[in-house]
């Protein structure tokens, strides 16, 4: 039981279904980080091949580009703990599953390319959900100290997953590995069904795409999100081929191993676990032009790797770039659920994960066959000179330079710019 003392200092903590949020976000990132560095080495294990890789982790991705809408409907509809709770059974079955088949020595490719299609789905219906739902849980005025804590909490949990996987991986093998992944997530469960949150009355006769255009009218009505958006998926399609797909064949050749992967993200979940702390209390006055500028520090990561700069240079870079990544995580959930109204923010977090994630596929398709062509070092600059290019153009905007936050919600009359919730700065 929480001591009197620490509700105080922490007021959030004393809200009870947010206590099971918490207890959630500690297991189920605990759990995927064993598949994070799982499923990457059970591919190259496998075929030794980077084309491979992308395939895989291309597959993991595509969903999206279908479930993140539907799901954004859904968790708009009924409570959305309970979409959560199919997300994660989805990914549970897939990578269990593809952990007892590389145990049995009976995986083929053609497995794990549609076993990580399952996990995908999963990825696409979990995100908009798990925006909709910490709003419905706490009050507003808790909102950056809740999103603060509870990242901090997933975050903790996924450096401690990942160090501990990387041993796995290193000393018993990826199907371990994916097996915890998937008992981690069943464990979830009980906590998520306990959560005490109701769904939006749905309006008679509304239909799904009626709901699907409602939640794009309300998106690109701001410019402020839909330019960050644009932006973040060139960046991710960026990153995820130049570090995410690259990274584990570094890691491989020149690095060390499995275990050296599993070691550069725990430094980076270390990062975001002090990225947390300093969330608690930590508002930058200008949080859309954060967030963009912190896009353009992405580059980093591939930067690193192209560099080939020793482990212990990359795990540096990995810790900055978490910590700012997590203050910059933390600032656009609260900017989300501030400007946007409750009962269509899981619609435009749908919106917002599909445009930011919908390039990623094709970073991971192109990463493998373009690093055999020119080299993974020169693929990894160009990522990095892409992510930067990125940032630049998306600074153009002024709203995103300009836009100051404060706490008003969505139903608020104070609206000085045309956006709820965030006024215009004259400098």
């Amino acid at each position: 039981m929480l001591g009197p003392a620490l509700i105080r200092r922490f007021p959030v903590l004393g809200i009870r279904d947010f206590r099971l949020l918490l207890a959630d976000r500690l297991l189920a990132p605990a759990a995927v980080a064993f598949s994070i560095v799982g499923v990457s080495f059970a591919v190259l294990d496998l075929t030794g091949s980077t084309a491979d890789l992308s395939y895989v982790l291309a597959a993991q991705i595509a969903p999206s580009l279908v479930f993140t809408l539907l799901s954004g409907v859904v968790a708009d509809r009924i409570p959305p703990q309970r979409v959560i709770v199919a997300a994660n059974v989805l990914i549970a079955v897939s990578e269990g599953g593809l952990g007892l088949l590389v145990l049995t020595g009976e995986v083929e490719l053609w497995h794990m390319i549609v076993l990580e299609t399952l996990t995908g789905v999963g990825m696409a219906v979990f995100w908009p959900a798990s925006q909709a739902l910490l709003p419905k849980i706490v009050p507003d005025g808790l909102l950056q100290e809740a999103n603060a804590i509870s990242r901090l909490a997933m975050n903790g949990a996924q450096m401690g997953g990942a160090a501990v996987a990387g041993v796995v991986v290193a000393v018993i093998g990826p199907g371990w590995a994916l097996s915890i992944c998937g008992v981690g997530l069943l464990g979830t469960i009980p906590m998520l069904l306990s959560i005490r949150v109701t769904g939006h009355a749905r309006v008679p006769g509304a239909s799904m795409l009626g709901d699907l255009r409602e939640g794009w009218s309300e998106f690109v009505s701001h410019t402020w999100l839909w330019a960050i958006v644009l932006q973040f998926c060139v960046t991710l399609m960026a990153w995820y081929g130049g570090f995410q797909v690259l990274g584990p064949v570094v890691a491989k050749s020149d690095l060390g191993g499995p275990a050296a992967w599993g070691v550069i993200t725990a430094a980076e979940a270390l990062g975001l676990l002090l990225g947390g702390l300093l969330s608690l209390r930590f508002a930058p006055r200008r949080p859309i032009l954060f967030v963009a500028c912190i896009g353009a520090v992405m580059a980093i990561s591939p930067l690193s790797l192209a560099m080939r700069w020793p482990l212990l240079g990359i795990c540096g870079a990995a810790v900055l770039l978490g910590v700012a990544m997590e203050i910059m995580m933390v600032q656009w959930s609260v900017a989300l659920a501030r400007n946007i109204p409750s009962e269509k923010l899981a619609r435009v977090s749908a919106y917002d994960a599909l445009g930011s994630v919908m390039a990623m596929p094709v970073g991971a398709l192109v990463a493998g066959p373009l690093a055999h062509n020119i080299g993974t070092s020169a693929t990894q600059y160009g990522a990095a000179a892409v992510i930067v290019a990125a940032a630049a153009l998306t600074l153009l905007s002024r709203q995103v330079r300009t836009m100051r936050a404060h706490v008003p919600r969505p139903d608020s009359d104070d609206d000085e710019s045309g956006l709820p919730g965030i006024t215009a700065s004259p400098i």
